[in-house]
């Protein structure tokens, strides 16, 4: 399509947007008129090295007895959605009326009219689009502006002679920064200046915020005597500072310069190689580089590089237009250069992409256009090859030392997975001979051994033959969900349990351990209540890692005592793991790993744990099993019951986020929460477990698990098991719309709090108990022995105070009887321990200690 002086180019997203003015060729009568504004997207395509046409749009207007122009176009923001589209200014003049309207382009290419306003003038200076959409322009050094918030045109209580900047300033939004005539101070006569001083301040640099209606000092921007001389500025960064607005800004001046400032101060200093500049914009390259690209009223334009001080890096002539996006989809942006080319008209042929350094691409066109860079950055750049090729060898040699160490990482993972699985299965592990692997032993080589090895295999062989009693696994939507069911003895001489899932495959290129999460899915014994629970969570402070759940402990070492919070469904645990990298095998075989402590008491009434690892069997998977459902969640309604079996709400608790939230209502009942389940979220109950139901409705909350649960009428605790927060905000939106507006809902902390205090008096309680034993505790080894008491083959006669008294061998008698209590009560305060016995006992003191603190954190 050709081109015409009319045309308008915009950069939106990597693209480039050509907007164009066109007349339909049947418009030939003049009262049925038309007039299209025609949009393309174009980009860049790095293969053919040229721009092509992603998609197009068109914009029809009624123009009979009508001149249609576009004013200006500009990418700003919407504020109704807070999303950056491109925006045009259009004019539309009908004999002596002149009106004006604003359009937004969307993603689809369709045009939407945002506003439009009437004028008796037509506008010509210092127009600005600017984030609404709004529009600023000045007319008779006054300014004026409009937004499509308030669709009327207001004016500025300022007047000034140019507008050289308009955007967003951190504390202050909208905000214009211009030149007036300087207003001279109060406290000085104007009759007492000098020729120099009025030459000084007969202007003044200001800033003004549109929506406080709030002036800015103009010398945190720059100093006034600049303000004679400056044409156009951008403001690089704006910040606060203990109150104090901070900007670093660039300024171009009718001097042909380029200037820095920072916090009003002139930091660098530019002479430009043309006359004339009219605009400049920032860039910044791959090389993290900032760019500022000034253009010229000649239709010349120039590049600044700011690195130690200001330099040109590169110059081009008859330019047309300068855009500044990502053009190549490299990650950092890039200049197009639009070059006027009079003999081919077609649209963006003449055109060149670069970032003055690795990206550079250009039409085929003469590259007479193309000045070099100053003699100063050739020079610099001829300096710093030499430094670069040496960090480059540097850099190389770091990386195939990082490779090396990577591929014996990689082999170490593989090797250890097999000695794994070998030893789960009983096999006996090879291990390669280290010289092959290139290896050097840090300790020496030991023929025979380690006595440990044959402590696992005494304590493995504890495992009961059969210990599982279901191995299960369900596809719920991306995830997969494995489930064991322990037997109940074995399960409870166990903590800390976990599941793992290595792929029984031989994989030389991946790991074969697949990334879980395991879960303990409770459900109690009537049903009544639900909980998930994942890793413990622990208050901030504490950092040891205890068992998952230590009521069993205190079940074990405490079976006298009655407990309300006894768990029937407590065995079964639960690995998820994202289905997705599983599929790409197409079939896949992974053994199911169980790891935990296996507890057991010693003499001394301190519990001995050791770690495990069992195997629970395989599951097999496979995409054809999947897209026949054969291992789906099925949730049907049956009877006003969902049917779905505990396997399936197991695997629906285990892939969802458990939430509890207590409502309270002082002055209304909460009968509303119950027919909100059943009526709005069309929740029906769990024939297994009926107190939790299982919402039906149609939509993400479909799938939601929920359980209700009243104190008394006026308070109740609702938790919801939900797949994400969006999904919780969903549900909690559709409750408050129907509880009565006094209710309060609470966040509440996992757990509730009268199965948290039982687990609290018997925390409290195994804490004294750890204490009491372990202030007691004697060591039966020969050297470090605890040796206090009597001596051996000395007895004391036990005789009346009274009858000892009488002689002088009673006295003598109960004076050594004294002196034995007295050393003894000496040795029993400077008592020895065994080091590997102290460090058993102090452990087992601050597992007892975390386990009730972790109880209290979650209880406040």
């Amino acid at each position: 399509m050709l081109l015409s002086e009319q045309d308008q180019f915009l950069s939106y997203n990597g693209e480039v947007l050509v907007f164009q003015l066109s007349e339909p060729k049947h418009a030939e009568e003049a009262d049925d008129k038309t007039m299209n504004l025609c949009v393309r997207r174009m980009a860049f395509n790095r293969d053919t090295m040229l721009f092509v046409q992603k998609s197009s749009g068109v914009f029809s207007m009624h123009a009979s007895h009508s001149k249609i122009e576009m004013i200006c176009c500009s990418c700003t923001t919407d504020s109704r959605t807070g999303i950056i589209l491109p925006c045009i200014l259009m004019k539309k003049k009908k004999w002596n009326n002149v009106k004006y309207f604003v359009l937004l382009l969307h993603s689809s290419n369709q045009f939407e009219q945002s506003f439009y306003f009437k004028l008796d003038y037509e506008l010509k200076e210092d127009i600005r689009l600017f984030a609404g959409p709004s529009v600023l322009w000045r007319h008779a050094n006054k300014l004026f502006y409009i937004s499509s918030n308030t669709c009327v045109v207001q004016s500025a209580p300022i007047q000034l002679s140019s507008v050289v900047w308009t955007g967003e300033i951190v504390g202050e939004g909208t905000a214009v920064l211009g030149i007036r005539t300087a207003c001279l101070p109060e406290t000085e006569d104007a009759d007492g200046f000098s020729i120099s001083d009025r030459a000084l301040w007969g202007s003044e640099f200001f800033g003004y915020a549109i929506q406080t209606q709030k002036m800015l000092t103009g010398t945190c921007f720059m100093p006034h005597a600049y303000s004679r001389v400056v044409s156009s500025v951008f403001i690089c960064k704006s910040e606060r500072w203990k109150k104090q607005l901070r900007i670093s800004l660039v300024a171009i001046t009718h001097k042909n310069q380029l200037i820095w400032f920072q916090n009003g101060v002139p930091k660098g200093v530019c002479e430009l190689p043309y006359d004339k500049p009219c605009s400049v914009k920032p860039a910044v390259t791959s090389r993290n580089d900032l760019l500022f690209v000034v253009s010229f009223a000649s239709g010349n334009s120039c590049v600044v590089q700011r690195r130690d001080s200001l330099q040109v890096a590169s110059k081009w002539l008859k330019v047309k237009c300068i855009l500044v996006d990502d053009f190549v989809s490299s990650g950092s942006e890039q200049l197009l250069l639009l070059f006027k080319d009079d003999s081919n008209t077609d649209v963006l042929s003449t055109f060149k992409i670069t970032d003055l350094g690795e990206v550079n691409y250009a039409s085929d066109i003469n590259y007479k256009h193309d000045i070099p860079a100053a003699e100063g950055l050739q020079e610099n750049g001829l300096l710093t090859v030499r430094a670069l090729e040496t960090r480059l060898q540097a850099g190389w040699t770091s990386v195939r030392e990082l490779q090396q160490h990577l591929g014996l990482q990689k082999r170490v993972i593989l090797e250890s997975c097999r000695a794994l699985i070998d030893l789960v299965e009983g096999r006996t592990h090879i291990l390669p001979n280290a010289k092959e692997e290139g290896l050097v032993s840090l300790w020496d080589d030991i023929e025979n051994p380690p006595h440990c090895l044959s402590k696992e295999t005494s304590l493995a062989s504890e495992v009961p033959e059969h210990f599982t009693e279901e191995l299960w696994q369900r596809v719920v939507d991306d995830s997969l969900v494995v489930g064991v069911k322990l037997t109940e003895s074995f399960y409870l001489s166990l903590s800390d349990v976990s599941l793992s899932l290595v792929m029984d495959q031989d994989l030389s290129s991946i790991s074969p351990i697949i990334k879980c999460q395991s879960k303990i899915i409770k459900l109690n014994k009537a049903f009544s209540a639900l909980a998930v629970s994942s890793s413990q969570i622990e208050p901030p402070p504490k950092k040891i890692k205890l068992d998952l759940h230590c009521k069993n402990d205190l079940r074990k070492e405490f079976p006298k005592r009655s407990s309300s919070i006894h768990l029937d469904g407590a065995k079964t645990l639960t690995a998820v793991t994202s289905l997705s990298p599983l599929l790409a095998f197409h079939r896949v075989c992974c053994v199911v790993l169980l790891h935990a402590r296996k507890q057991s008491h010693q003499n001394d009434s301190l519990q001995q744990s050791e770690k495990i690892t069992v195997l629970c069997g395989k599951i097999f998977l496979s995409l054809e099993d999947i897209s026949n459902g054969r291992y789906s969640v099925k949730m049907l309604r049956d009877n006003s019951y969902c049917t779905g079996s505990m396997e399936d709400i197991l695997a629906v608790l285990a892939v969802s986020v458990r939430f509890s939230f207590q409502i309270v209502s002082s002055d209304f009942t909460l009968t509303a929460v119950s027919s909100w389940l059943l009526g709005e979220m069309e929740c029906t109950p769990f024939k297994e477990c009926q107190d939790n139901v299982f919402c039906h409705k149609a939509g993400n909350v479909h799938g939601t698990i929920f359980n209700w649960t009243l104190k008394n009428p006026f308070e109740g605790v609702l938790t919801i098991f939900c797949r994400n927060l969006t999904i919780l905000f969903q549900c909690l939106h559709s409750l408050t719309g129907v509880l009565p507006p006094s209710c309060s809902v609470k966040l509440l902390r996992s757990g509730r709090k009268a199965v948290l205090t039982e687990q609290l008096a018997l925390a409290l309680e195994k804490e004294m108990l750890t204490l009491k034993n372990s202030l007691f505790l004697k060591e039966t080894k020969a050297e470090n022995s605890l040796t206090w008491g009597n001596e051996s083959g000395k007895k004391i006669n036990n005789s009346p105070l009274a009858s000892l008294l009488d002689t002088e061998e009673g006295v003598q008698q109960f004076r050594k009887k004294l002196q034995n209590e007295r050393e003894e009560s000496v040795r029993s305060m400077n008592q020895s321990m065994n080091g590997a016995l102290y460090q058993k006992t102090a452990l087992k003191i601050a597992e007892a200690q975390l386990s009730s603190d972790m109880i209290v954190w979650r209880l406040s």
